[in-house]
């Protein structure tokens, strides 16, 4: 059998078609990997680099709290005859603070770890 020209004529069309439906496809497989890999990893990144940003900029924040809390302190403290006596006793006073909120802090994680498991 013989083709007619209308049939030769009308084959590249659905050539066409076929190559748009391929490059559909492509594009929604990509589209679905990206969308399975790549944006929930952008997620993470994200919150572990805004995350470690944070932490640092509390530690930063203590520690000049410490400074701040410890001159003052100082600066309050009636013991100035020896030189230095006065930040030694706010030193111990605030590393008494601090050891007895982390010793609070250690027993309800403890506790809290107990409880769970």
């Amino acid at each position: 059998m013989a083709r007619s020209p209308a049939r030769i004529a009308s084959a590249p069309a659905r050539d066409g078609d076929w190559t748009v439906q391929a490059a559909d496809t492509v594009e929604r497989v990509a589209t679905g990997i990206r969308g399975r890999t790549t944006v929930p990893l952008t997620t993470i990144a994200r919150a572990v680099v805004y995350g470690l940003v944070v932490a640092t900029m509390a530690v930063v924040v203590l520690v000049l709290v410490a400074v701040v809390a410890v001159r003052l302190g100082a600066s309050y403290v009636p013991l100035h005859d020896p030189p230095g006596r006065a930040v030694w006793v706010t030193e111990a006073g605030l590393g008494g603070i601090f050891t007895i909120l982390g010793l609070f802090v250690l027993r309800k994680a403890n506790a809290t770890r107990a409880s769970a498991g």
